[in-house]
């Protein structure tokens, strides 16, 4: 890919609370390998065979169980693929395009111009960062105003070049300061949200890990909202309203479950389109699959709404969110 700057790093993996079985398991395995690589004549492979498998039974056990707080953890993981790693395992001829004209780059927001399978688009993510350096680079995900406004530009162009769009999201929310607040922070939000809903070309939303509150909405209103299988999509993060409901952080498994905020979840109140499986373990154990699959929706989805006119797209993207709210009603 061009202008690709790698910005995600495999490191040792990171267990989870609940994997600490797994841990343990793979951590006799690492041992055990080791010491027939230093040992002449030890064979111990049937014994790391045997490990292995109950690793991956317990593995697959804990995953097709997970609570909604096992969820927002998963969603959260440090090694979860972020958006740039999409960028870089889908497209083609990534073009990256910085600024708001206003005189700001945002770099929490990122995007431009690329190919995603033959076809021309406009790419647009909440990037994290993987390390410290990153993270600080990209405010840790969470978009100022003039990274919404950035945001507003590369869709305003994809309308203007019929190219469709791509959002991957993966934000705790919008930057919660008062120098964001200060430069209007909440219409830049709204703005956003308004200039999605009416893109006259087709619009797929990914939440690729956490979707949190207007940061995450600003770029989700798609004609098709994807979610991978662990991810997650709420109006509040689960310890703000612990905070809120109970005064105590400490309750936020309580209120991940309350908020009805997995894809399993969002997919049953219709307020996503569809869900992505991730491999056995999640998107940060095997992120080269995740990945793949995510392509695979993606392409699936854009072939469905890639016949429609512009303003058949906008008609229908703004009846599908106003039965949202006559549904629940």
């Amino acid at each position: 890919m061009s202008h690709w700057n790698p910005c995600y790093r495999r490191v040792m993996r990171q267990y989870l609370d609940f994997e600490k079985p797994v841990a343990e398991l793979e951590n006799k395995i690492a041992e055990l390998r080791q010491m027939a690589k230093d040992g002449e004549g030890i064979n111990i492979a049937d014994e790391i065979g045997k490990l292995s498998d109950k690793a991956e039974k317990q593995l697959r056990a804990a995953y097709t169980k997970l609570t909604p707080w096992q969820k927002v953890m998963v969603a959260r993981h440090a090694q979860r693929p972020r958006a740039l790693d999409y960028f870089r395992g889908l497209l083609e001829d990534y073009t990256p395009l910085a600024g708001d004209r206003l005189g700001h780059d945002d770099q929490a927001i990122v995007g431009g111009l690329a190919r995603f399978r033959g076809q021309a688009v406009m790419v647009i993510g909440t990037e994290r960062g993987f390390d410290m350096e990153s993270r600080l680079r990209h405010n840790f995900g969470m978009p100022k105003p003039e990274g919404y406004r950035k945001a507003q530009r590369l869709v305003e162009m994809a309308g203007r070049f019929g190219l469709p769009i791509l959002t991957f999201i993966d934000t705790s929310g919008a930057w919660p300061g008062i120098d964001a607040e200060e430069r209007g922070q909440a219409q830049a939000i709204a703005r956003s949200t308004d200039c999605c809903l009416r893109a006259p070309v087709p619009l797929v939303a990914i939440i690729i890990g956490e979707g949190g509150s207007g940061g995450a909405v600003a770029l989700g209103a798609g004609d098709r909202v994807l979610m991978l299988e662990h991810s997650i999509y709420s109006v509040i993060a689960p310890e703000g309203a612990a905070s809120i409901l109970w005064r105590d952080p400490k309750q936020a498994s309580t209120a991940a479950e309350a908020l009805k905020l997995t894809a399993q979840d969002l997919l049953k109140l219709r307020l996503i389109d569809r869900i992505i499986p991730e491999p056995i373990g999640g998107a940060q154990r095997f992120p080269d699959e995740a990945i793949a699959a995510v392509g695979d929706a993606i392409g699936d989805v854009l072939a469905e709404l890639v016949p429609f006119e512009g303003e058949a797209l906008v008609a229908k993207r703004r009846e599908k969110f106003l039965a949202m709210g006559r549904d629940a009603l």
